[in-house]
């Protein structure tokens, strides 16, 4: 067995408080101000300084009741999130509900209160929605992200959304929390998520969640389309689609 390397020649303090304070985090439910003061040997106003980086960057997060700070979506996230063998077996699901559908099809994952774009199959109608891998936007302004939000419990979900008011980007576009939690009421209930023109005018989208062997939601599908072509009946017929496409990407985790 390889034994421990020491520590190196030229430690960087603060970035080895980040790290300690990550153990810190994941050893307890909670921590404040005080204890990681006292558990790391620095200033109170030091420890506050590297709690508040870590939740600007979602690695940590803060109950603004207790003002106590707990791991963040970041983290908890990564065990749920999906690796580069996971996309490429996916992958020929997303070729062929992007057939099925004559429509873009995208692979979506939960990151914090974002959608990230994993993989996509573009249409090869002339009129279509383009790729959107690598591009990460809030989770409720499309129907993947909502379609995961939906899977989250109403404490997670107010994790994510700490405040009622929430970001827009058209005038569909959910607006607040009390709305989303709706919403998202209702997505449970269907089984799946619709955006109708809720982060680009033009845009549409059906989603549904995929889950592992465990039933834990792991990751969204979704068809995007021009709005101009999602109507109530397409909806009714591009639905179960995208739904049998969710249910045959749960074999392959």
């Amino acid at each position: 067995m390889q034994n421990h390397p020491g520590p190196p020649a030229y430690p960087i303090a603060s970035v080895d408080n980040a790290l300690r304070l990550l153990l810190l985090l994941r050893d307890h439910e909670v921590v404040g101000v005080t204890q990681v003061s006292e558990e790391l040997g620095i200033a109170p106003s030091s420890a506050h300084r590297l709690l508040a980086m870590l939740a600007y960057r979602d690695f940590a997060e803060q109950d603004r009741a207790t003002r106590a700070y707990r791991l963040g979506p970041v983290l908890t996230g990564w065990a749920h999130h999906l690796t580069d063998p996971d996309v490429k077996r996916i992958h020929p699901v997303l070729a062929a509900l992007s057939g099925r559908a004559q429509e873009t099809a995208n692979l979506v994952v939960l990151d914090g209160s974002y959608g990230r774009f994993l993989d996509s199959v573009e249409s090869e109608r002339p009129v279509r929605v383009g790729s959107r891998v690598g591009v990460r936007m809030p989770a409720h302004w499309t129907a993947a992200g909502k379609a995961l939000l939906a899977e989250l419990s109403s404490e997670e979900l107010r994790a994510r959304y700490p405040d009622e008011a929430l970001a827009t980007m058209t005038s569909r576009t959910i607006a607040t929390r009390s709305e989303l939690e709706e919403h998202l009421a209702g997505v449970r209930e269907r089984g799946f998520a619709v955006n109708i023109g809720e982060s680009q005018p033009e845009i549409a989208a059906i989603g549904a969640v995929v889950r592992d062997r465990d039933g834990r939601s792991r990751a969204a599908v979704a068809i995007s389309t021009p709005a101009s072509r999602l109507d109530a009946d397409r909806i009714a017929e591009l639905a179960p689609v995208v739904i049998a496409a969710a249910r045959a990407a749960d074999e392959r985790l």
